[in-house]
């Protein structure tokens, strides 16, 4: 008896110790599953929360630009001021592009190197192979064009008699606002790619361009960047004289009001959204709501601080970025800009230094009156006037004719801080002399070489106001190396054949 009992019991205690086994391997199971379960919800949902969106922009260079996405309201501001009124000097100016700050204070400029690879939005990524992604090359690259209503844009065109006060703009619309082939029956220029293009087209230039983008998509759930067809420059341009605010304000408020009530815009409340302006960016940025106050205040509106604005020249605001004036030169082909570099090269120059240009009686703090006086005192100075009736500027083969055989170009500010002449004087060859950072060093980020001495000369204002440095002196002690060595930086600046200021493709800078 004592012995079963005591087989009876040895087997009770094994079978409490396998039951206990077989709960610990149980608990185990499933805490092993419910880890599983929890580790994958978390990876996917990691995948889900973006922290920040990356946009593609495609004009005179591939642009990735970052930004913020938060679960913010819609028309948050997003914009910094750093100055609060365009007359301001803009020494010191700080511009948030890529994550990276830049800051130019007085002669100091410091770059941003943009170099992001572009994102893959995730909407675009569902239901793909990941071998259907790598192969295709406008991952990370797509735009959605918006379709606006014609009175943003096409309409504006048609009433081409109006878009300025002294200048007619019809023929300048034509070629998709190339404007009129030059006749270039004097050989001067090289090619066919030359035309009479206005300064103030760009907006109509981009639009054209895009259109022959090679990944725009119809849909906008795979776009890295939208971009929006107004023509804000034109629009503003017809009543910037002897009109009210309401006005100038019209067409900004009717197209905020339209873009706002898309889905496009609510998928981001517009910070994905960029849109092109053929003025300075000044003109869209009014202070007051005074009928004397100049411009429109588009900028301004809650809708259009979420967006990016690209401009010929950028304020001091952080959702701008400024990129170059049109030039005359559009080539159809490489060998049209290779040929012309390989002229500019061999140029005789037989000017020292030119400049093509007005006076600016009216401005207190201007120095063109100063430099127009040392230009006709020397006889090195090549002077191209546009003052008097004899407007010579407006003359596309006497501007280039001019640069071509000079060495440096003037380039003091005007009306505003950048002048379009600065871009024909590159495509001339000619090395830009610059009288303030705000012309060119803290604006043309993705354009200019990091180090402005690489490709230009600084002669400060403040100097040649208070008449301690003479040009021509200054110009004449640069030594021939130096002056070889700018040269060549300048002339490896190309116009690409999509009309995009840029650099030859060996340089590795700012390829487009």
């Amino acid at each position: 008896m004592k012995k079963r009992l005591q087989v009876f019991m040895e087997k009770s205690s094994i079978a409490v110790k396998c039951r206990s086994q077989l709960w610990f391997v149980l608990i185990a199971s499933f805490l092993f599953v419910f880890i599983l379960l929890l580790s994958d919800y978390s990876a996917l949902s990691a995948g889900r929360n973006i922290q920040g969106v990356t946009y593609y922009i495609t004009n005179s260079a591939n642009v990735i630009v970052n930004q913020d996405h938060s679960s913010s309201p819609p028309h948050q501001d997003h914009t910094t001021p750093t100055s609060s009124s365009p007359n301001e000097s803009k020494s010191w100016l700080t511009l948030d592009v890529t994550n990276s700050t830049t800051t130019a204070n007085n002669n100091t400029v410091k770059s941003v190197v943009i170099n992001n690879p572009p994102v893959q939005p995730m909407s675009s990524g569902i239901g793909k192979n990941i071998s259907d992604s790598a192969s295709d090359s406008c991952s990370g690259r797509y735009i959605y064009v918006h379709n606006l209503p014609k009175r943003f844009n096409q309409d504006l065109l048609k009433n081409c008699h109006s878009l300025q006060r002294w200048t007619d703009m019809c023929p300048y619309i034509s070629n998709m606002g190339l404007g009129p082939r030059i006749k270039n029956s004097k050989k001067q220029l090289v090619g066919n790619g030359w035309f009479a293009t206005n300064q103030f087209l760009l907006e109509v230039i981009f639009h054209n361009r895009m259109k022959q983008y090679k990944c725009l998509t119809n849909d906008s759930s795979l776009a890295s960047a939208v971009f929006v067809p107004f023509y804000p420059g034109l629009d503003v341009g017809r009543y910037l004289w002897d009109y009210n605010i309401s006005m100038r304000d019209a067409s900004p408020l009717e197209f905020v009001k339209w873009l706002s009530h898309r889905p496009e815009w609510k998928k981001m409340w517009g910070r994905d959204h960029f849109l092109v302006g053929g003025r300075i960016a000044w003109d869209f940025r009014r202070q007051t709501d005074k009928d004397s106050a100049w411009g429109s205040k588009l900028m301004f509106l809650p809708e259009a601080k979420n967006m990016t604005l690209l401009s010929i020249e950028s304020s001091c605001w952080n959702n701008e970025q400024a990129i170059p004036y049109p030039t005359y030169f559009h080539p159809s082909k490489d060998s049209e800009v290779f040929e012309w570099q390989r002229r500019m090269r061999k140029r005789k120059r037989r000017h020292l230094f030119s400049f093509a240009g007005a006076a600016r009686p009216d401005s207190k703090d201007g120095i063109r009156d100063m430099i127009i006086n040392q230009c006709q005192s020397s006889t090195s100075c090549k002077l191209v006037g546009c003052h008097g009736g004899a407007n010579k500027c407006d003359d596309p083969l006497n501007v280039m004719k001019a640069f071509e055989a000079s060495v440096f170009c003037l380039q003091p500010s005007g009306d505003s801080y950048t002048r379009r002449s600065t871009f024909d004087s590159i495509l001339a060859g000619c090395i830009p002399v610059f009288f303030h950072p705000g012309s060119a060093y803290v604006q043309y980020l993705w354009h200019f070489p990091n180090t402005p001495s690489k490709y230009s000369v600084f002669i400060s204002e403040k100097d040649i106001r208070d008449q301690k440095v003479m040009i021509n002196e200054t110009l004449h002690r640069i030594s021939k190396r130096q002056v070889s060595a700018m040269r060549e930086e300048v002339i490896t600046y190309k116009v690409d054949p999509k009309g995009n200021i840029c650099r030859s493709k060996s340089t590795k800078i700012g390829d487009s």
